[in-house]
């Protein structure tokens, strides 16, 4: 098994939260957090990855005579994806909500949300 999507995903993830924690504007927070959703279709695609397989439809031959990918992870990286877009949504109408109530997207500055 290959490593090198493995990697990449971690390295995506990493890059991610390297940017949520140095963000100072919350469009861009929310931008790496989609960036470290994104890894995780990566890591999906790599687990149900499977060399030489083909779509699991079985019409025309009897299951078992050929290597087939999980349909399970594809399911998984789909639902991954709407979910990612729909968490995405609400966190940007949530950004808007902000910058209209206190007139800026500057996590620093806005002090009346500190306890």
């Amino acid at each position: 098994m290959d490593v090198l999507p493995y990697l990449v995903a971690g390295w995506v993830f990493l890059a991610g939260c390297y940017g949520l924690a140095t963000s100072r504007n919350l469009i861009h927070a929310v931008g790496c957090l989609s960036v470290c959703q994104a890894a995780t279709y990566v890591l999906l695609l790599a687990v149900g990855y499977r060399d030489g397989g083909t779509a699991p439809v079985f019409s025309d031959l009897k299951p078992g005579t050929r290597p087939v990918v999980d349909p399970v992870v594809q399911a998984l990286a789909l639902t991954d994806v709407v979910v990612g877009a729909t968490v995405t949504a609400l966190l940007l109408a949530l950004v808007v909500q902000v910058a209209k109530r206190h007139g800026t997207v500057d996590p620093d500055e806005l002090s009346e949300l500190r306890g």
